[in-house]
């Protein structure tokens, strides 16, 4: 078990600890749930986030055995991708309450390989170019970049161990780059792209956060519904 705080952690190290027994998800969720708590009211990464429905998704996953390397861990989603039990808002007063009737496809590939979806993250209005409230964890008097301002955000204040983002020109990369964080823009073809709000079918992608490149492989495997 490590010493430091488990939402410190990357997803290669938790998905060790959760698969040998040595911690759960619901233990990983908490911690996230504790960070967010002291740090959301200077950082503002969130959109929307309710703690028991974590708590309750994540004892779900510590009833069940571990399906892959993202059982039970906690990912944040960005506001432009649409999950069924949470509101999906586009970052815009326009869509406020729109609750979707299913999950984007993506969100359901991570539920699928045992994710906790712990909640959804900031974006620039309708992912263009206006700004939203969230800062850079590294300097708040600084963007964070975006649009997936808040997917990035999380990741680097140490908030959430992943979080999925979008990218039309450079959504995912530059967030990562600002945050100090790792962030992946792979082929628009690789991950579904159904259930995500669009600008453009030649460019638009769902890209994902973390901490660093060893968490790559088994978040990509779980967007892309591919056994690691």
């Amino acid at each position: 078990m490590s010493d430091r705080p488990l939402n410190e952690l990357p997803v290669h190290r938790l998905s060790g600890l959760i698969a040998s027994g040595a911690t759960t998800s619901e233990a990983v969720t908490s911690a996230c749930l504790t960070r967010i708590a002291e740090r959301e009211d200077l950082i503002k990464a969130w959109a929307w986030i309710e703690p028991d429905r974590a708590l309750e998704a994540a004892r779900d996953r510590d009833r069940e055995p571990p399906r892959g390397p993202l059982h039970g861990i906690p990912v944040g989603v960005k506001d432009v991708i649409d999950t069924a039990d949470m509101p999906t808002e586009y970052g815009t007063p326009i869509h406020a309450g729109h609750r979707p009737a299913a999950d984007a496809a993506c969100v359901a590939l991570l539920r699928d390989a045992g994710a906790v979806i712990l909640g959804k993250t900031r974006t620039t209005e309708l992912a263009t170019f206006h700004p939203t409230v969230t800062v850079n964890p590294r300097d708040p008097s600084r963007t964070p970049g975006g649009s997936s301002s808040g997917s990035a955000a999380a990741v680097a204040d140490l908030m959430v161990p992943a979080a999925l983002g979008t990218q039309t020109y450079g959504s995912v990369i530059r967030p990562a780059a600002f945050c100090g964080i790792v962030g992946l823009k792979p082929d628009r073809t690789t991950v579904p792209r159904a259930g995500v709000k669009m600008q453009s079918d030649s460019l638009d992608t769902v890209g994902c956060f973390c901490r660093t490149a060893l968490d790559l492989p088994a978040l990509l495997a779980g967007l892309a519904g591919e056994a690691l």
